[in-house]
């Protein structure tokens, strides 16, 4: 009968089964130190041996995810600069502005895009501003996640709360003006 495992510890049932040994190893000389018990398919010192060493990734795995999400863009920007937003039935009317009349954060970012992806930045300003403002931030954003890829050092966006406070009162604020009448100059 085999020992079990101490808790927490999940052997691999595939694995060859040892039987526990405490006996020095022969062959590595006198000044060896005993070995370690065995149990099942792991070490008491080692560990599981399911646990791999993390070896860093190559500068083409590390840019894997920039350039995939940098392509799903660029295809979804393709696809809006192609298929025009100002002819009627080709995407879907927005429900805020259909079901109450009023202008959200959004309304309008569909031909900011298109206007943006042919290069008319007046007519994309007029549109949606706060869109092209995110389209700066995302280059922005795309840019640094590219060169710390290739450098090898992780991104990581933490953004902390009064942030996301400030971001909701800017969408609130740009809400607001858009739909007075003062602030037509935003509404699409």
């Amino acid at each position: 009968m085999h020992p079990k495992p101490p808790p927490g510890v999940t052997e691999d049932p595939a694995a060859p089964r040892p039987e526990a040994t405490a006996e020095p190893d022969a062959t590595a000389g006198p000044a060896a130190e005993p070995a370690q018990p065995v149990v099942g398919n792991w070490s008491a010192t080692a560990g599981p041996p399911s646990t791999p060493a993390h070896a860093p990734r190559s500068p083409a795995r590390r840019l894997v995810a920039p350039l995939a999400t940098l392509a799903g863009v660029g295809a979804a920007f393709a696809y809006v600069g192609s298929v025009d937003p100002n002819e009627p039935g080709h995407y879907p009317v927005c429900p805020m502005l259909r079901f109450t009349g009023i202008y959200c954060p959004g309304c309008g970012g569909l031909r900011s895009a298109h206007a943006f992806v042919h290069g008319e930045l007046g007519a994309a300003l007029g549109a949606n501003a706060l869109a092209v403002v995110g389209y700066g931030i995302f280059a922005v954003v795309m840019v640094l996640w590219l060169i710390r890829a290739v450098r090898g050092v992780p991104m990581r966006i933490a953004i902390a709360p009064v942030w996301w406070w400030g971001i909701g009162a800017v969408l609130a604020l740009f809400t607001l003006v858009r739909n007075l009448p003062f602030g037509s100059a935003l509404a699409p």
